[in-house]
């Protein structure tokens, strides 16, 4: 018997919270668990400055480095891409379904103004392992 999918709810509002779509045995719960990343402010608070605009989350700037390392996405552009739609990596790095996503350059000249020609990096990950 030939059977036809019935039509597409895509406009259906639902009450969901971001944690319920992210599987309880998916990587970034696991990474979530098992490590602290607070100690980085610590660590970049000499980079940072006390005025002009309010920075990115440097939390959120690590982690975006350990999503694109741990999922094998080959570029930052494709990283933020895949973030954008991506709940789980959203969850991870604590942004909710509206929060805006920081563009892929962001990332580009956080890293060249603070993090090159520094051990930040090392240090992390001296620190997580």
């Amino acid at each position: 018997m030939l059977s036809k999918n019935k039509p597409i709810q895509r406009d259906q509002l639902e009450m969901v919270a971001l944690d319920q779509l992210v599987p309880q045995e998916h990587l970034v719960r696991k990474m979530e668990a098992a490590l602290d990343f607070s100690f980085i402010y610590d660590l970049v608070e000499d980079v940072y400055s006390e005025v002009g605009r309010p920075s990115i989350d440097p939390v959120i700037l690590v982690k975006l480095s350990f999503i694109q390392y741990t999922f094998g996405i080959r570029s930052m552009r494709q990283t933020i891409a895949e973030v954008e739609t991506n709940m789980a990596y959203r969850w991870f790095l604590g942004y909710g379904f509206h929060d805006k996503v920081p563009h892929f350059s962001t990332f580009g000249m956080n890293y060249e103004r603070r993090f090159k020609d520094t051990d930040l990096f090392e240090q992390i990950f001296y620190r997580i392992a």
